[in-house]
């Protein structure tokens, strides 16, 4: 059950970290897009889920690499926005949001684009016991 203190981090978190990281991207590559999608807060209010989304795709791995070097720089520059509302800034930890290529693959199936499950149920995972 997450707390009322743990969603209002979140959410300033996301606020600042989405403003952060696309300005970097503005500023770094042109036509890269980064979102962040949902933070997570423990209840110590001592790490922090970060999950984003990189549009296209084909760079998200890259970019996800250069966040997680900047890591401490990042969270440097979050601690010095959120100094008034945070006493100590929580681990900050990335992660890719493939949510969207669930919901496009799921798009995918139901127009009939992807292999029929039912049809041909061999390209379902087998159900572990």
């Amino acid at each position: 059950m997450e707390t009322n203190r743990q969603k209002k981090i979140a959410g300033l978190l996301q606020k600042d970290l989405a403003e952060l990281l696309q300005h970097a991207a503005r500023e770094g590559m042109k036509g890269v897009i980064v979102s962040v999608t949902k933070v997570d807060v423990t209840a110590d209010l001592s790490q922090a889920k970060i999950y984003i989304s990189v549009f296209p795709q084909l760079k998200r791995d890259i970019i996800l690499q250069g966040i997680r070097e900047n890591t401490h720089s990042i969270r440097h520059e979050l601690a010095n926005r959120t100094r008034n509302q945070l006493r100590r800034m929580p681990a900050l930890n990335f992660y890719i949001d493939d949510s969207l290529d669930y919901i496009e693959a799921i798009d995918k199936a139901l127009q009939g684009d992807e292999a029929n499950p039912i049809k041909t149920p061999e390209i379902l995972d087998k159900r572990k016991k």
